[in-house]
């Protein structure tokens, strides 16, 4: 029951490390740089896309929602990591009898 509990933790502990980068690195292809180096950056809140006279910028010129559903990726990353926080102290439990 030890061995899974830790093991579950070092999961999570590892897991949550990880969601930072991962955030960053979502964001930084969502607002990216076309094939000719100019970046493209999305005007805060709400605001119209600024290109600085780019064509082809990568995934908010190509797909209007393929950027947002990027973005959903690391909240999604985060309850996996909860669902198998959970399962793994579940389990564990439940073989201690205790649930």
């Amino acid at each position: 029951m030890i061995a899974n509990l830790i093991g579950g933790f070092v999961a999570i502990l590892i897991g949550s490390s990880i969601v930072g980068p991962l955030a960053t690195e979502v964001n930084n292809t969502s607002v990216s740089t076309n094939s000719s180096g100019t970046t493209c950056t999305e005007a805060l809140h709400g605001g119209a896309l600024s290109t600085n006279g780019a064509t082809g910028c990568q995934l908010y010129l190509s797909s209007s929602w393929g950027a947002t559903v990027l973005k959903l990726v690391p909240g999604f990353f985060a309850l996996g990591i909860l669902g198998i926080g959970i399962a793994v102290t579940y389990s564990s439990l439940r073989q201690a009898g205790v649930v």
